[in-house]
């Protein structure tokens, strides 16, 4: 686990607009998850599952695969350092 893990990081202005995008499509996703699913046990741990995919959507458009945040000083050395 990344130092920064539970830290909150700014997003940039077009880390904003993604999340933006991602979130349209997860409404969009589970929308049809709640009008098509049957009702029952299956239906609501599905819409949980996906609730949680997209909040970590949001997460990783903020984040380098190894927790550094991208979009701060530290991202610029790490988008530097990577091969």
């Amino acid at each position: 686990m990344h130092k920064n893990t539970f830290d909150y990081h700014q997003p940039t202005d077009e880390q904003i607009t993604q999340m933006a995008m991602l979130r349209e499509a997860a409404r969009v996703y589970g929308e049809a998850l709640q009008r098509y699913v049957p009702e029952g046990a299956d239906k609501e741990h599905i819409i949980r599952l996906h609730r949680t995919a997209a909040m970590w959507a949001n997460v990783a458009v903020t984040r380098f695969d190894d927790g550094t945040p991208r979009g701060d000083a530290a991202a610029v050395r790490h988008e530097v350092e990577r091969p």
